[in-house]
């Protein structure tokens, strides 16, 4: 057989493969070391936080509208949720080894505005002729709103949190392991909006049969995420994916069927600043996608640390 020829060493030159994560897509490595930030969790996350961060923008800027802003507290999600945008983005565009400080400090806010306009909200329901009746329920504050804040905010955090991986110090989330944490997480969060989505739903009478998928699909996703939290290790989990996939996509035909319910009103979109408040909230479905995408980065982190 004819060898390969010798180097100036006198060793043979032999073709070794590449490594795994050298072989590139792009210009973009496919797998990372072992040793380095898993960058496209991380990406996936800060992504995560900007969508619910977006859709409570949205949200509260249309809800707080109708109320005309009488209380100035009204404007506190509107300034936290764009810093938490601004710093998703600028988190999910750079590929550094370590938090910044305007960015966790972006997030933090966006979580303790989070945690204040829940207590706020329940405060408003609590002081109304009933309490904690259905019909408040129904027709004042929503309770489970500002909660998006602070997910978006634990969220961001979680994201900056990878960032310090290193071969002898897997990522934490507020000191526990950050995959299985965010799993748990994440799958909270489903459970919650499912809730809050169920009670509007359930005010609607579900007068469109769509208006059961968000209440009756997202559970399963959120079942599936929860298991991989408790039973974490490194093996793949299609079923979870798929129901996250799937929930997704939820989130974005959400939009479209709102849209369309939002168009059906007395002059339609033409009539907006009226229907666009009277209707059905079209910011609200996306935070189902957003959560589906943080799950996502839950079960790849999962793959690559299990519960270390």
């Amino acid at each position: 057989m004819a060898r390969e020829p010798a180097g100036r060493d006198g060793e043979v030159r032999g073709r070794r493969a590449a490594p795994a994560w050298a072989e590139a897509r792009f210009g973009l490595p496919l797998h990372a070391p072992a040793t380095g930030v898993a960058i496209g969790p991380v990406r996936m996350i800060h992504g995560a936080a900007a969508m619910l961060a977006t859709s409570v923008l949205a949200d509260s800027g249309i809800e707080h509208d109708r109320g005309q802003y009488h209380n100035p507290a009204m404007f506190l999600p509107l300034v936290s949720s764009t810093l938490s945008i601004l710093a998703s983005l600028d988190g999910a565009t750079r590929d550094e080894k370590r938090a910044h400080p305007l960015r966790l400090a972006s997030y933090g806010i966006a979580m303790t505005v989070g945690l204040l306009g829940t207590g706020f909200h329940l405060y408003n329901i609590t002081k109304k002729p009933g309490g904690i009746s259905w019909e408040n329920l129904f027709y004042q504050a929503p309770i489970g709103a500002p909660a998006a804040l602070s997910l978006s905010g634990l969220l961001g955090l979680a994201a900056e949190g990878i960032r310090h991986e290193t071969a002898d110090r897997p990522p934490t989330l507020l000191g526990l392991p950050a995959a299985p944490a965010l799993a748990a997480l994440t799958s909270l969060g489903l459970l919650g909006t499912t809730a809050e989505v169920a009670l509007l739903h359930f005010r609607g009478n579900f007068q469109n049969p769509a208006m059961y998928l968000p209440v009756l699909l997202p559970p399963i996703a959120a079942a599936l995420t929860g298991d991989a939290a408790l039973r974490p290790d490194r093996r793949a989990r299609p079923q979870a994916k798929l129901w996250l996939g799937i929930t997704a996509a939820l989130g974005v035909a959400g939009v479209a069927f709102h849209a369309y319910g939002t168009s059906r009103y007395m002059g339609g979109f033409k009539n907006w600043r009226q229907n666009v408040l009277d209707g059905p909230p079209l910011p609200a479905p996306p935070s189902f996608s957003g959560l589906a995408l943080a799950g996502l980065a839950a079960l790849a982190l999962l793959e690559r640390h299990g519960d270390d």
